[in-house]
């Protein structure tokens, strides 16, 4: 029997397009533990952990309590918590951000408020500190519901 395991494989994980974005808009306000595959667009408010496999954009009028794990960071808005970013975290000129930063590569606008430690780790750092903050598995590694 001939079984092509490519097939197979999208049948069990699902295909990602870097068009996929996550969007929390202006007025939405979350409250607990989000996870992405794809890429977050925040323009509302979050309190608890923010995770992504991809990229986040924390947009001007966006405000985050908790903490923010990622691949890369374009930020905007305001947050109090800690940043844990795998690659670079640019942080733009209006914002402010009241935690501790753990990153491979910052960059920082003349303007924007950092108050808190910041930390530069390898990609494999970025992996083991991500172990401890992620509680919820994504949807692509949790395990099948049960049959009826």
């Amino acid at each position: 029997m001939n079984m092509d395991l490519s097939k197979v494989k999208r049948a069990v994980e699902p295909e990602v397009s870097v068009n996929d974005v996550s969007r929390i808009s202006v007025g939405t306000v979350i409250k607990g533990e989000l996870s992405s595959d794809c890429d977050v667009r925040i323009d509302g408010q979050v309190e608890g952990k923010l995770f992504s496999k991809g990229r986040i954009v924390v947009g001007p009028q966006a405000k985050l309590v908790g903490g923010l794990a990622c691949q890369n960071v374009d930020f905007w808005g305001t947050m109090t918590g800690d940043i844990f970013v795998k690659d670079v975290l640019t942080v733009k000129n209006k914002a402010v951000i009241e935690g501790n930063i753990n990153v491979n590569k910052l960059q920082v606008e003349m303007g924007a408020s950092i108050n808190g430690s910041c930390h530069m780790i390898t990609p494999e750092e970025y992996d083991k500190l991500c172990e401890s903050f992620v509680t919820t598995k994504l949807a692509a590694k949790a395990a099948p519901a049960p049959k009826k």
